[in-house]
């Protein structure tokens, strides 16, 4: 047997923040990460804790469901939320981080924690000889894990899973937008310069970027997938195809806003959103596609103030996996039919950033209780 009695599968968001609430807690414990060597198609750099979606939180108000939930995770003393806050950059009332400081931030935490032995090296099934002797196992590899670690958990849980598709918005440079057209502002004009910047279209020009992504080449699911969407993050064509002003009302929506240049509200208007501190990068908001690469090249180009934008990242589409958890696990997020593999984060059935890590954050306390 190892000397490690906990083994955490996954070095992502809920991983890291459970496997830092055993090691708190005075247990030993391995945590395992597939990065370097391997990555899943939406992860791009070498650090843990990536987020590969938006750099957004959501909303920080007590008055919403996602921002009580992240005060109690404070009070939990939630090491991601120390390090989210520490890392923030500006979001309005919602709370963003420079996605490449965190990580490294969470990197080292969990590289300096006693009590956490970080191994680089793919698990590929529940019966992985690196976890034998591992007297309780956290699987927490994501909505993204491996076909292999997929494929055994499907096998234990003796059905289907369930999945839906998710999407992520393109990243654009600062030096490419034209500040001639895009401004900074915040919706009804709330005090200080406004944590946004903001394109504004008149009704010709949206009609222009709404026939784009109805006309441009969109990702293709491969033959045996059904492709089922997030309401909560649709893709940006799929929302538009809905009607020629459903973005106009949703996501593109121009209440509160007033264009400098004409002293009027706009037809609809794209907001951009800091990815780091410095703001050399800006992320489309609400734009999460399946167009193809050129495709988006052509299309958000046709937003004014974006004519000349350099893409930093394309936005792009990938299967999220997830158990089927009231028939699979128990009161515990253990497998029913291995009650000393419990189950964190999304990969549970929850969604969204903060839910997840919350998720990894119980899991680790509950356990450490025991």
């Amino acid at each position: 047997m190892t000397e490690h009695s906990y083994a955490v599968i996954g070095g992502g968001l809920a991983g890291c923040e459970c496997a830092l609430r055993l090691a708190r807690a005075g247990l030993q414990v391995t945590l395992f990460e597939q990065k370097p060597e391997f990555r899943s198609p939406a992860h791009v750099n070498d650090g843990l804790a990536e987020l590969v979606c938006s750099n957004s939180l959501r909303s920080d108000e007590l008055t919403s469901g996602i921002g009580l939930l992240k005060a109690e995770m404070r009070e939990l003393g939630s090491d991601f939320m120390e390090l989210a806050d520490a890392h923030r950059v500006p979001a309005g009332k919602a709370l963003a981080v420079d996605r490449e400081a965190f990580s490294a931030a969470m990197t080292q935490r969990v590289r300096s924690t006693p009590g956490i032995t970080l191994v680089h090296r793919q698990i590929t099934s529940l019966d992985d000889p690196a976890l034998d002797g591992f007297e309780t196992v956290v699987l927490a590899a994501g909505p993204m894990a491996s076909e292999n670690l997929s494929a055994s958990l499907a096998e234990v849980v003796g059905g289907d899973h369930c999945y839906f598709y998710d999407a992520i918005a393109p990243i654009v440079a600062a030096d490419s937008i034209d500040m001639s057209i895009a401004f900074w502002g915040s919706r009804y004009g709330e005090p200080g310069e406004g944590d946004y910047l903001n394109c504004p279209m008149n009704e010709e020009e949206y009609k222009a970027f709404y026939q784009g992504l109805l006309d441009g080449e969109k990702v293709a699911s491969r033959e045996f997938e059904q492709e089922k969407h997030f309401e909560g993050c649709m893709p940006v064509e799929a929302l538009a195809a809905r009607g020629e002003k459903t973005l106009a009302f949703g996501p593109l929506k121009p209440v509160g806003f007033t264009d400098p240049r004409t002293g009027w509200r706009p037809f609809a208007l794209l907001q951009l959103r800091p990815e780091n501190g410095n703001k050399t990068m800006f992320n489309l908001v609400g734009c999460q596609t399946k167009l193809t690469y050129p495709a988006q090249a052509v299309c958000f180009r046709k937003v004014p103030g974006l004519e000349h934008a350099e893409f930093v990242r394309f936005g792009s589409m990938h299967r999220n996996t997830y158990v089927n958890a009231p028939v699979s696990l128990n009161e515990e997020l253990a497998l029913k039919s291995r009650p000393n593999v419990h189950l964190a984060g999304q990969i549970t059935g929850v969604e969204g950033y903060v839910e997840s890590i919350a998720c990894g954050l119980w899991v680790g306390q509950m356990l450490a209780a025991k």
